[in-house]
């Protein structure tokens, strides 16, 4: 791995260990304190779609305020599925989506930050849950045995990753036949300022590493997936602006919520 890759992930897993350890808040998300008014996490989360039955019934230091988007939304989760959750955090989406799974289905949370996976493991422990677990892991080198997921979902994680393309392909190897994607996350809609692309912080921050929305779609298709659908959230501009306001981040980058599936 050359030097600015490596610079690149330790950046990243740095920041992301901060958070975990409450020392900062996130600006992959709108309550990144960039504003002059910072909202809560709980608002935040609002604004990315979820509902306050969402919010009541997960521990309350699982939801920091990440993501942009709701991917349990279009998840369509069912009883007894097995799910992985890519870059899982302090477990937010994966604990939604063990209830929707119910006892006899199963929720892998993955996270390369040990931090966020402590966090995880003592959330998920203190609140008595026996059908989710966090692994360690880079989401480009899963630690999941081929063909043992039914769903995929991921929250604002896939734009941090290095080689998108090996992403996908990694999703495709662990998937069943039959297996979904569910993701939110950010795509560039316009070519992003060299500035941005360069700074270490506007690529942890969700903003620098993002892929065009194109390179996005060819990246899942060449991994196998198929049924590809590529659908900006209708509030797209108020998450990314929220960022940074002022910046005019919107003409560059979007919230998007992408499906896909392996046959």
């Amino acid at each position: 791995m050359s030097d600015r890759k490596e610079e690149i992930r330790e950046e990243v897993r740095d920041r992301y260990s901060r958070i975990a350890q409450n020392v900062e808040q996130s600006c992959c998300g709108v309550g990144c304190g960039c504003g002059e008014v910072p909202l809560d996490n709980n608002e935040v989360s609002r604004i990315l779609g979820y509902d306050q039955e969402d919010l009541d019934g997960t521990p309350v230091s699982s939801n920091m305020g990440l993501g942009c988007g709701n991917p349990i939304a279009i998840a369509a989760l069912r009883e007894g599925e097995t799910v992985l959750d890519l870059g899982s955090g302090g477990g937010f989406d994966s604990f939604l989506a063990r209830r929707q799974v119910g006892s006899a289905g199963q929720v892998i949370g993955v996270d390369m930050t040990p931090e966020m996976i402590k966090l995880a493991r003592k959330n998920a422990d203190e609140s008595g849950y026996d059908n989710v677990e966090f692994r360690l892991g880079e989401i480009e080198h899963l630690p999941i045995a081929d063909q043992t997921i039914d769903v995929i979902l991921s929250n604002c994680v896939i734009n941090l990753s290095l080689d998108k393309g090996q992403v996908f392909k990694e999703a495709f190897r662990v998937l069943k036949a039959g297996g979904r994607l569910s993701i939110s996350d950010v795509v560039a809609i316009a070519e992003i300022p060299q500035e941005l692309v360069d700074d270490l912080t506007m690529i942890s921050a969700c903003i620098g590493g993002a892929e065009h929305v194109d390179v996005v779609e060819r990246l899942l298709s060449d991994a196998g997936f198929t049924n590809i659908r590529m659908t900006p959230k209708d509030n797209s501009d108020q998450i990314v602006t929220s960022w940074a306001p002022g910046n005019s981040l919107e003409k560059y980058i979007a919230s998007y919520l992408m499906e896909a599936e392996k046959r």
